[in-house]
């Protein structure tokens, strides 16, 4: 079923009953840098319906990107299930944070074809990958093995400069980064050509 329950404290969202073909209530659709457009809709995946980003564009830095509108955070937690379908250049996913445009925010993002994750800040359109607490400056990100084809799932905790990344409940990392520290909303992400299916998103504030 889908449902949403915007409160004080956050809220939760799945997609059972969006629209096929459509984007579902309270979701708009955004991207980064140049390339084809995103195309976000309510997909069947078996017996379930979920959100996919199914362009397939694989131009390089390209970031589409789904953006809740109901939610706008400083502190908080997201977690989303995710998996990916299909992919040359990349098969990603991703939680935005902070947003504040389609120039300017956080994200981390999981990549099945390369197994790591890695947190990023875009400032001015431009991404940064955010080195892990205690690594050398220009580590990228940690490897970790993300699986093709089945469901996993991320989910980041921000207070303040301090982000901490989860992967099927295993903490793979913490960064540091005091760029964005006002309010923005949350979301969704891929990269280039990955089709990759979403679903049992989560919102919480802190």
């Amino acid at each position: 079923m889908w449902f949403g329950c915007v409160a004080a404290m956050g809220a939760k969202v799945d997609f059972g009953k969006g629209k096929p073909g459509a984007m579902p209530k309270g979701w708009v659709q955004a991207m980064t840098s140049q390339g084809g457009a995103p195309r976000w809709e309510v997909v069947e995946d078996g017996r379930r319906r979920v959100l996919g980003q199914l362009s397939t564009d694989e131009t390089s830095g390209r970031f589409p990107m789904a953006i809740y509108e109901k939610a706008a955070l400083v502190n908080g937690r997201v977690s989303v299930k995710f998996k990916t379908v299909s992919g040359v250049k990349d098969q990603a996913a991703g939680i935005v944070w902070r947003y504040q445009d389609p120039g300017n925010y956080y994200i981390v993002r999981a990549n099945a074809l390369e197994d790591n994750v890695v947190l990023y800040k875009v400032e001015g359109g431009k991404r940064i990958a955010l080195a892990p607490v205690g690594t050398p400056e220009k580590t990228y990100g940690v490897k970790h093995k993300v699986a093709k084809g089945v469901w996993s799932a991320l989910r980041v905790e921000f207070v303040g400069q301090r982000f901490e990344v989860y992967l099927d409940g295993e903490k793979v990392m913490e960064v540091e980064d005091g760029t964005f520290a006002g309010a923005g909303k949350t979301g969704l992400w891929t990269k280039a050509d990955s089709v990759t299916y979403f679903d049992d998103f989560e919102v919480e504030r802190k």
